[in-house]
């Protein structure tokens, strides 16, 4: 197949784009290599891309409307991973407009370029911050999501809202993954355990919101890219047994599903850390502090769904996927440890 995967130079955008080219797909990689984090770090992962012949990178906004327009026309994709946003629930908080233009008009323009070009399946990133005041564990897709607590997460509803619009009125096969904590080798820098090994390995104190007590469904990437990959795999059909008095927020009438993906295993933030603190043969300095506006204490995932319809099973143990990513970080920045 011929698949379009937009933030191609973004953690999971990178391990899906490869897993799709290393099993023969002709994969274009699209992405604006914004200085949200290193771009070093995005240009580093392009450059494993490119090592394969048939992955193609393209620098463009989404909110280049025009590009996207030719983009789509002159490619003709089959499929299309959509996993390009603005990233954060903190940074939301500081600079909202970048969420609206990045996660709404950018996934607009991506809705439109395959409705135009007769796409066959659109499967895009959505997230567990959805579930916003929700404590109703663990989380479901068939729980109502209409309180969140960051504009981020609002964001993200509005792409479900935008991608069944268009799932009913172009019959445009859509599939919404809500991803949850998702660590491991080419992990994003502003993520906990990206920063906790910088700071342990300098010296440096931790900072541990909610006084340590959080859970969190943490997710090891390799689970994370051979999910979606299997979701793209399932194009989305309607639900025949779809009923519009008692409505599933999950499934339609319309060929759109959503799914959790995650671990389904939530895991204490404590356990997390004292796995990073035995990787690295070093103690962390904890300097506990409050939870941060637009967080959640705790995270969870019912993937049931996820595992009835495409076999995914996360396999990965919360302290091997740890290690690996430690064995990355000391390969990628030296024994030291320290980005420069």
């Amino acid at each position: 197949m011929r698949v379009l995967v937009t933030g191609a130079a973004g953690f999971i955008g990178y391990h899906v784009a490869g897993r799709l080219a290393e099993r023969g797909d002709e994969v274009v990689g699209l992405d604006n290599l914004n200085d949200y984090y290193d771009v070093r770090l995005k240009e580093a992962r392009l450059a494993q891309l490119q090592a394969q012949a048939n992955f193609e990178f393209l620098r463009l906004d989404l909110t280049d409307r025009a590009g996207m327009r030719e983009l789509f026309a002159s490619r003709r994709f089959d499929r299309v991973v959509h996993l390009a946003a603005q990233a954060g629930v903190r940074y939301s908080i500081e600079n909202p407009q970048a969420y609206v233009d990045s996660n709404v008009d950018g996934t607009l323009q991506v809705l439109e370029g395959c409705r135009h070009t007769g796409v066959e399946h659109l499967v895009y990133a959505s997230t567990s911050s959805v579930y916003g005041a929700n404590r109703r564990m663990p989380f479901s897709v068939h729980h109502s999501v209409d309180h969140p607590l960051s504009l981020y997460a609002a964001t993200k509803k509005a792409n479900e809202l935008m991608a069944h619009t268009y799932a009913h009125l172009y019959q445009l096969p859509v599939t919404g993954l809500r991803f949850f904590t998702v660590y491991g080798p080419w992990g994003r820098p502003d993520m906990a355990l990206f920063s906790f090994t910088r700071r342990i390995l300098a010296g440096e104190p931790i900072d541990v919101y909610n006084y340590g007590r959080h859970r969190r469904d943490f997710t090891y990437i390799d689970d994370i890219s051979e999910g979606v990959v299997r979701a793209l795999d399932r194009i989305a059909v309607p639900d025949p047994a779809w009923d519009p008095e008692q409505p599933d927020p999950a499934t339609s009438a319309a060929p759109y599903r959503l799914y959790n993906i995650g671990n389904s295993q939530p895991i204490d933030l404590e356990r997390y850390i004292a796995a990073l603190e035995d990787c690295l043969g070093r103690k962390a300095e904890r300097r506990l502090l409050p939870m941060q506006p637009g967080d959640v204490p705790d995270t969870w995932a019912d993937v049931s769904e996820l595992e009835r319809d495409v076999g995914y099973r996360p396999a990965t143990p919360v302290e091997d996927g740890i290690r690996r990513f430690v064995d990355w970080y000391r390969e990628y920045y030296g024994q030291g440890g320290a980005p420069d």
